[in-house]
Formats: structure tokens, C-alpha cells, sequence
């Protein structure tokens, strides 16, 4: 091979550096993203959500009403919103930051801890909007006819404090399932990828989003039941923590009742995942294929 081949051969057998990831525009997609996915899900099955409250708060021989199914929606809407965007917006940079970091091996590790990071930085609304979370419950149990009329009694009657019943398990509930959750899907969607051999079609995406939600929704179940236990006992007080809303359902109710509502919740969260990561990735291929302002195209992090 002559001297100027070659050179030749070198030269187009060096790999261009990577470009730097525009984390400001990963941010604000992942947010608009976010939101829109977070609006779309929790419009579509806010029934099933409702009809899985009434469950878990039903004690033995309790009957389930089937109106009202969209009780509370408005207001909940207000804090899925901002919750989601914030959520994935936060998730989808430390997610391609940390993966530069660590080896492909420990890639759940990555996943893992931006998705705890994420649900961390989303607490900062969902904590205020956990007084949202009262209410919705409340008025898909029965018990009020309208938010004003809610929050004006739970005061009257509870004070602040019932405004934030079931706080601590919300956090213990909310925080690893978003943890939890985005995992399992990026891992199964990596070795789906790799199985196929090419990117995945919409509906590829949605059965992920499917399973990872069915099965963190399975897992969730008994902090689930807790947290909905708490929130709508009302000004009685049954329960006086989570430690003893656990004692009490075994003993008056059998450890089985930890499982309660779990059917409509795995439906709902895997169905809810299928379309929330489905949405999620469809608007965020349309939005990296549009181009943003030069000022915000240009705007790297260090």
C-alpha cells in the first residue's frame, strides 16, 4: 500500500468526536414531553383511578359506586402538569449525563438514580399538590360533592393537617416507584432494542411501558393502599400512622387486604404505561426533529 493510500485509509478511519449533548434542549423537550405525556394518561384512565380508590378505601362489606368517575379531575390535572414536566424534564439530561459516566454494565444504576433524582425534583409540586391528592380522594370516595366544599370541611373538621394526611406515605410510596419504574422500562427497552436490532416501533414501546408499569404497579400495591387508607379516613383517625395502618388492616382485616385494589391498579398503571411512554418518546422524536432559536440551540451546561 503506497505512502499517500495510506494516509488516506487513516484519515477516514478516525471517528469524529461525539458532539457535545445540548442538555438545555434535552431539559426543555423532556419537559414538554413530559407534561404532555403525564396530561394524556391521567385524562385517559382517571376512571380506572377512581374505581381503584373506592376499593382500597371500602372496608369489608363496603359497596362501590360506579358515578362520578371523573371526580376531581380538574384538580388533579394541575399538579400532574407541572409534576410530569419537572419529572422528565430533570430525568432526560441526568439520564444522558450519568450514562457517559458509567459503564454500560451498570446503565440501571443510571437509570435508577436519575429516575430518583427526577422524582425528587418533582416532589417540589407534588409535595403542595399532595393537598390536590386529598381532595381527589375524598370526592372519589363519596364523601364531598365538590373541591371548595372539600377543603372547607376537611379544615373545619381536621384542620391543615388533614390537608396533608397520608404525606409520609406518599413519599414512601411515590418516590421508588418513579425510581423503580423508569428503570425496569429503560432496561427493557435496551434489550429489546438490542433483540430487534434497530429502533422500536410506537407499539414496541408501548408493551415496555406496559410491563414496567404493571409490574412496579404490582410491587407498590400494599404502599398504595396505605397512603389511600390515610388520606381518606377522615377526622375519625383509625389510624395514627403508617406503622399502625399496617398493623390494623392485618389484624381487623387480614394481610390479604394489603393487596386490595391491586387488579385496577396494575391495569391501570400498565395500560397508563403503555400510553405515557409511548406519548413520551413519540413527542420527543417530533420535537428533536424541529430546530429551536440559535440561543437555545447553542446553550450547553458545563
Amino acid at each position: 500500500m503506497s505512502a499517500q493510500k495510506s494516509l488516506l485509509y487513516v484519515a477516514n478511519s478516525v471517528v469524529e468526536p461525539q458532539k457535545p449533548i445540548n442538555f438545555l434542549r434535552v431539559l426543555v423537550e423532556g419537559a414538554i414531553a413530559g407534561a404532555t405525556a403525564g396530561v394524556v394518561v391521567e385524562t385517559a384512565l382517571y376512571p380506572i383511578d377512581t374505581i381503584k380508590t373506592r376499593l382500597q378505601a371500602a372496608r369489608s362489606g363496603g359497596k362501590i359506586v360506579f358515578k362520578g368517575l371523573y371526580s376531581g379531575l380538574a384538580g388533579n390535572l394541575a399538579g400532574v402538569l407541572p409534576a410530569s414536566a419537572i419529572f422528565v424534564g430533570v430525568y432526560e439530561p441526568m439520564k444522558r449525563k450519568l450514562l457517559d459516566i458509567f459503564p454500560d454494565h451498570l446503565s440501571s444504576v443510571a437509570h435508577l438514580t436519575a429516575g430518583a433524582a427526577g422524582g425528587a425534583t418533582a416532589s417540589l409540586i407534588r409535595v403542595p399538590t399532595e393537598v390536590v391528592q386529598v381532595v381527589k380522594q375524598r370526592m372519589q370516595t363519596g364523601q364531598f360533592p365538590s373541591a371548595h366544599s372539600a377543603v372547607r370541611q376537611i379544615l373545619a373538621k381536621e384542620g391543615v393537617r388533614g390537608l396533608y394526611a397520608g404525606f409520609g406515605s406518599f413519599l414512601l410510596r411515590d418516590l421508588p416507584f418513579d425510581a423503580i419504574q423508569f428503570c425496569i422500562y429503560e432496561q427493557l427497552r435496551l434489550g429489546l432494542k438490542k433483540v430487534v436490532n434497530r429502533d422500536l416501533l410506537d407499539l414496541e414501546t408501548a408493551l415496555v411501558g406496559a410491563t414496567s408499569g404493571a409490574i412496579t404497579g404490582a410491587v407498590t400495591t400494599p404502599l398504595d393502599v396505605i397512603k389511600t387508607r390515610l388520606m381518606t379516613q377522615g377526622a375519625k383517625g383509625h389510624y395514627k400512622g403508617i406503622g399502625d395502618c399496617v398493623s390494623k388492616i392485618i389484624q381487623e382485616e387480614g394481610a390479604g387486604a394489603l393487596l386490595k385494589g391491586i387488579g385496577p391498579r396494575v391495569m391501570w398503571i400498565g395500560i397508563g404505561g403503555s400510553i405515557f411512554f409511548a406519548v413520551l418518546e413519540r413527542t420527543k422524536q417530533l420535537l428533536a426533529a424541529r430546530v429551536l432559536p440559535e440561543d437555545l440551540k447553542d446553550a450547553r451546561l458545563a
